[in-house]
Formats: structure tokens, C-alpha cells, sequence
């Protein structure tokens, strides 16, 4: 028996994917080499409320959709990438788990390392012809430790909200 998308479900992955593409290309700051921003927030209550593969959906199309449609710079395809990793990375770690900073901590710098450290630097360095990877490493870092104790800190008060997840989780129609 396959399992069918209710229009609640619908519905809240659409306002999250809006939510996630607001707050990736309106509300952040972006420079060549660093973007800081909240465009997490929505993949982190994606994450917990459907899971690894939602939550790698909104993220990737949330890059997808905010790439074509509001461009900081050409589109390259490994940042949607990188996007849709992390959020498989906080579907597989927050999902149906108990909340806790520990928890918090360890979907959020493994986000980081992987997906922002190493590949995005990787993307950069790939899609810049004046930048090396030595070159780069030092404002990763930087943005790295900066944005692992913003995200760990935020993900734990998202994920603390029980009664506000209860509320928006709906039920799969079958």
C-alpha cells in the first residue's frame, strides 16, 4: 500500500520551502565566500516533523527554487547539493528522537563540517578562478564556529517546542 501526501502535509512542506528560500535569499548575508543566515530554521522543523527525506527535499529545492528565481551569483548545482545533504543530516539525527543539546549539537556540526566546511569550500574553490583552498580556510573556520553554536543553540529551542510540533504534524492518510 503506498502511503499518500495529505494536503496539510502539502501545505506546511510548501510554507516551509517558502519560508526556507525567504530567509536563504532575503535574510542573510552573503559575500563571495561566506553566507550567514537563518535559511536552517526551516529545514531543522522539516527535519523533526517529516524526516531525512523531506527535510533534504525542502532544502534542495528550497536552493533550487531561490538559485533560478533570486541569483546571487550563476547556479552551480553542488550547493544544491550541499543543501540537500544537511538536510538529510538533520532529518536522520532530529527526527523521532528525544530533544537535547547533545542531539542539537551533533546535527548541527555535522551540517556544518560537511556541508558547509567541505563541500561549499570545495564549490567555492571549484567555481572561483582567483580562490585556493588555503586561501578560503580560514573565513570557513570562522563562519564555521560562528554559525555552529548559532545553529546548535537554535535548534535546540526549535526542537524543545513540542507542544508547536505536536500542533503541526499531521497524520498520513492511507
Amino acid at each position: 500500500m503506498k502511503k499518500q501526501i495529505d494536503i496539510k502535509r502539502l501545505v506546511t512542506l510548501g510554507l516551509l520551502l517558502a519560508a526556507e528560500v525567504i530567509l536563504s535569499r532575503f535574510l542573510s548575508i552573503a559575500t563571495p565566500i561566506v553566507k550567514i543566515g537563518f535559511a536552517f530554521v526551516p529545514v531543522v522543523v522539516t527535519a523533526i516533523l517529516y524526516g531525512p527525506v523531506w527535510s533534504a527535499v525542502v532544502a534542495g529545492a528550497g536552493d533550487f527554487i531561490g538559485a533560478i528565481l533570486f541569483p546571487i551569483g550563476p547556479f552551480f548545482p553542488g550547493y544544491t547539493i550541499s543543501a540537500a545533504i544537511s538536510g538529510a543530516i538533520f532529518g536522520i539525527i532530529l527526527y523521532n528522537k528525544k530533544p537535547g543539546i547533545l542531539r542539537s549539537f551533533m546535527a548541527s556540526s555535522l551540517s556544518l563540517l560537511i556541508c558547509s566546511l567541505i563541500l561549499d569550500t570545495l564549490w567555492i574553490w571549484m567555481t572561483s578562478s582567483t580562490a585556493t583552498a588555503a586561501s578560503l580556510l580560514p573565513t570557513r573556520l570562522l563562519k564555521f564556529g560562528v554559525m555552529l553554536v548559532i545553529e546548535t543553540v537554535t535548534v535546540f529551542a526549535i526542537s524543545k517546542q513540542e507542544t508547536i510540533i505536536k500542533r503541526i504534524k499531521c497524520k498520513t492518510v492511507r
